[in-house]
């Protein structure tokens, strides 16, 4: 073999591989949104938090809650403030969510869609964040050089949403902001994360987060997470609708 042919042939080895290189360490959607759920809704958690809301009339409302979710499908809520909720409860298994009401000894049951405590958080929002099995997504060009931009569109009718316009950062998937859409195409909600905290052994994720009600301008609530405990799990006992208001 001439000494050209073994240039030539080298160098078509070096393309060949940095290309399968680059093609491996590909960024697709489905990374981001496997990132995301890993950060937004960690496997096994405990967590303390609570919501402001900001409603139309001028109030302001504060609850504060204690979280632990087991898996992907069982997730349990106990209020702590104010007053008014304190004992209630909310439950959800696999599609299915409940409220507890003390006073009535007994739980209802509640839909995806619905308004979380009458706040602008969906009950999905808080209760089931899970986008790879709820959504299947689409990379898009962002006009932030430092973030990905991905569209998620519903697989189901049970989602909140219809489909929901994610932004994270490049370098560590850490979500910057996201855009919540009705079946009609309407933008219902806009989210802004922020506050990226440690909350132990290097689980890093935003503390913060402020959703707007785009429909209701003057309305908009923050959800603020004290506290979040990843290395723990449960007795199954307590996501049986039995064990609601013990």
């Amino acid at each position: 073999m001439k000494l050209s042919q073994v240039f030539c042939a080298l160098n078509l080895a070096f393309i060949s591989f940095n290309f399968g290189t680059i093609f491996a360490n590909e960024t697709t959607a489905e990374i981001i949104i496997e990132k995301y759920d890993a950060i937004m809704g960690p496997k096994n958690y405990e967590s303390e938090f609570k919501m402001t809301a900001n409603r139309e009339d001028g109030t302001v409302r504060t609850y504060e809650m204690k979280a632990i979710k087991s898996g992907d499908e069982k997730f349990r809520i106990w209020f702590k403030k104010p007053s008014a909720v304190v004992g209630q409860e909310i439950l959800r298994v696999g599609d299915n969510s409940w409220l507890y009401m003390p006073n009535l000894k007994r739980a209802t049951r509640i839909a995806n869609r619905d308004s979380f405590q009458g706040g602008d958080f969906n009950n999905a929002d808080v209760l089931r964040v899970n986008y790879k099995i709820d959504y299947s997504g689409v990379l898009k060009t962002s006009e932030d050089s430092l973030a990905y931009h991905v569209e998620l569109k519903a697989k189901n009718n049970n989602t909140s949403y219809d489909s929901i316009q994610i932004w994270v950062r490049k370098s560590d998937f850490m979500p910057v902001k996201g855009e919540y859409y009705g079946t009609s195409g309407k933008l219902l909600r806009s989210a802004v994360f922020s506050d990226y905290k440690d909350f132990g052994k290097g689980f890093v994720r935003p503390a913060k987060i402020v959703m707007k009600n785009e429909i209701v301008k003057s309305r908009q609530s923050e959800m603020f997470t004290d506290s979040m405990k990843t290395d723990v799990t449960f007795p199954e006992q307590r996501f049986n609708q039995t064990d609601l208001g013990k």
